[in-house]
Order: C-alpha cells, then structure tokens, then sequence
C-alpha cells in the first residue's frame, strides 16, 4: 500500500484561510443542519486526493474505489487534467454558443473521432445528456420516422438509473427516484433488462428509440447476456428505431474500452457520455451521433449556456487525448482481471454473488449478515471507501489509475471485513 503523500497543515487540520479549522465531527454537525438531506454519505470529510487515494480533514487516507461514480477515472490531482484546467483558467471559461470559442472545434471534432460519429451535441451533467438524447430521439421520430404527433414513445429497461429529473424519474423503478414526484412524463415503455424479446414485444410503429445501459451500474454493476446488445440492434434496424447507448458511467475507459459496446461489437445510434469526460474537475457531458441523427435538432431547438464552454473543451479534448495515448484501458482491462477473479473467491464467504466487467464490480453480500451500508462503514474503518446499492450490494469502481498493490490491499480489507462478519465480530 503506497502512502507517500505529504499533507499541508489545511489539508489536515480542514482548515480555511478565511474561516476556522472545522473537525469531521463539527463538519458533519454543520451540514447536517443547513445542508438539504438528498444524500446519506458515510461520516468521511474528505480534504485531499492524490491517484487513487484521498485524505480527510483529520489526516487519515482512505483508498477511493468508488471514483465519483466513474467520473475520477483518471484519479485525484491528475497532472495532466490540472495542466490543461490551469491553461484554460487563464484564458476563458465562458463565451456561450452565442459565439464560438477556440476550443470547442478540436474538442468536437476529437470525441466525434474517439467515437466513430460524425457530431457531438456537448451538455453539462450525465442527466443533461439522457434528457438530450430522450430530445432528439422524439425529434427525429416525428420528422424520419413520421410518428404520429406527440405519439412517440422509449423503450426502456428495468432497474435503469439515468438521472433523476422528472422526465427521466417517470420511467425509473426504484421507490426512493420516483415516489412523491408525480405526475410523470408518459411515452416511455419499460421492459425486463437483458431481455430482448420482451423489447422486441413493446416496439411498435410508434417508437423512436431503445433507451438502454450497456451495463447498469446503479442496479449493481449488472452485465447483460452476450446476445442482448447485438439482438437489440437487429431490433432496431429492423424496425427503424435508434438505438441509444448510456455510457455516462460505462464509457471513457471504466469497462476497458472507449465505449461498453465495443464488447460485444455492437454501433449505437447515439451515446450518451458524462462524469469522466470533465476529468473529475467540472461538468461536462455529450451526446455523439451522424449528422442524420443529430441534425434534427436546429437553432434555438435545444442549448446550454455552458455546454461545450472553453474551460469545458480543454477538459474534454484532455480527457480524449488521454485515452487514446495513455494506459488507461489497457489497465483497466488488466487491473479488472485481478479484481473480477478475486471478487468471485468471496462467494460463499459472505458473498452470494459477484460479477464485473473491466475496473467496475457489483458484490452482492449475505444479507443474513450485513446490509451494503453496514458492509461500507466497516471498510471505511478500515481506509478503503466504496458505496452501496439495493440492500446489500456495493459497487467498486477504482480509479484507472490505481496501482495493483492497491487494489489487491482494497480487496484484502474487504476480504477480512467478510471474516469479522461470518465470525459475529
């Protein structure tokens, strides 16, 4: 376990030049008074990260296998994201499409190219983009397709999770995203994911599109069968629907490819990408298709005051240009071998299923012994950080950048937390 990180006394004490040393129980005391209760994070005050670790207020370090959510693929303090994010600081930030600026062509035209497409339509947040996508799709069903007015509708996959505004909540089945937040956006049909047979049942002359994850990681990192992808392309093709792909946490390298459909070869009609594409520094998302998709949407149909922003493109061209000449998916792949095989020595010790793809894994405990929530506030004690999903399940998604040492000392924690449990300890 690495651990050369030298700490400045704020990074340690929590302090702030303009304000005083607040300890983790005085910060967590703080925001749970005056901040909106839409989280339950566990009682950790991070201060500082660096690669794959990060460091509280109190100066204790943890190892992040939780990654934002995909969006630190490329670890904390990264050099190259810092570089590019002080250039631009310098520069320009934000000039709104009102104008071009001098980095939005070479961050387009890069990612367009990353991807096999013809365009990109940037946004800010992952949701931005879904919302975008969901936009588009309706668009292009109304004036290719020549679905009836206000008629057209969204296949999509149980157990999904693709942002929580009210359209994309009315068609999510978890109690906690939807309940209380009627009435709900209609148009969307939703259907078992992984199978295939039951999208082809619910297309009909009115649909525009297949909403679908690659991988669904909020339900727990679940893979689907080998044959899915491919049979909902043939769908798609058949029956003149796009086909669109989520990769705002599968893409840009988390599965050990650009895009989580390379593994089964399959071409979407569009994706949708965020989190890792702002480098874990700012919002940056998009949407990437041929113009024949994307040219329905014309001006004033559709925009953002900071999507595609400079400081957004330097990110963006950064984080393309790292995936196509760094390590990053050769290491993911690679690192994910190790941790895919470790996960399933679990089972049966504490663990009643696992499963992975690339640097991204879903553990499934015993819930005779311990919730996920229980499961991360014990390996939280014991410096490693992931997060839980639906009961008893946590996710890992280390940063692509974590050493192997690292990963297997992660893995080792979780391995003697399974012990203590299986012990009554």
């Amino acid at each position: 376990m690495s651990n050369t990180r030298s700490l400045g006394h704020d990074a340690v004490s929590g302090s702030d030049p303009a304000g005083p040393v607040v300890s983790t129980t005085q910060h967590i005391g703080l925001a749970e008074t005056h901040s909106a209760h839409n989280y339950n994070p566990l009682p950790v005050v991070i201060a500082e990260g660096d690669g794959a670790w990060v460091t509280d207020v109190e100066g204790r370090r943890y190892l992040d296998c939780l990654a934002g959510y995909s969006a630190m693929n490329f670890g904390h303090h990264n050099p190259e994201l810092l570089a590019a994010a002080h250039r631009q600081l310098d520069r320009v930030t934000l000039t709104s499409r009102a104008f071009y600026n001098d980095r939005f062509a070479p961050y387009v035209t890069a990612l367009a190219e990353l991807v096999g497409k013809e365009q990109v339509l940037p946004m800010n947040t992952g949701a931005e983009a879904v919302e975008t996508g969901i936009k588009v799709a309706r668009k292009w069903g109304y004036e290719v397709k020549a679905i009836p007015a206000d008629e057209a509708t969204i296949v999509v996959a149980g157990g999904n999770f693709h942002g929580r505004t009210t359209t994309i909540v009315s068609f999510s089945e978890d109690p906690e995203a939807f309940g209380g937040f009627g009435p709900y956006t209609p148009g969307f049909r939703v259907v078992p994911y992984g199978d295939a047979e039951a999208v082809a049942a619910a297309v009909d002359a009115t649909t525009a599109a297949v909403l679908v994850e690659p991988v669904q990681g909020e339900a727990g990192v679940i893979v689907p069968p080998p044959d899915y992808l491919p049979r909902l392309r043939e769908i798609c093709d058949r029956e003149q629907v796009l086909l669109i792909a989520d990769e705002v946490q599968s893409g840009l390298g988390r599965t050990g490819t650009v895009r989580a459909c390379e593994h089964t070869g399959v071409v979407a009609d569009l994706y949708l990408f965020g989190k890792a594409l702002g480098g874990g520094i700012l919002p940056v998302s998009a949407v990437v298709g041929d113009a024949d998709v994307l040219g329905v949407i014309r001006p004033g149909q559709h925009g953002s005051t900071f999507g595609g922003n400079p400081l957004a493109c330097a990110m963006g061209s950064t984080v393309v240009r790292m995936l196509r000449e760094g390590p990053y998916l050769d290491d993911a792949r690679r690192l994910g071998e190790v941790m895919n095989t470790r996960i399933k020595e679990f089972i049966g010790n504490g663990v009643v299923a696992a499963r992975g793809i690339g640097l991204w894994a879903g553990v499934d405990v015993d819930a005779s012994l311990a919730t996920g929530r229980d499961l991360c506030e014990r390996l939280a004690e014991r410096g490693v950080l992931v997060k839980d999903t639906h009961g008893s399940t946590i996710r890992l998604s280390p940063p692509l950048v974590i050493t192997e040492e690292d990963l297997n000392w992660g893995l080792d924690q979780l391995g003697e937390v399974l012990t203590d449990l299986r012990a009554g300890r």
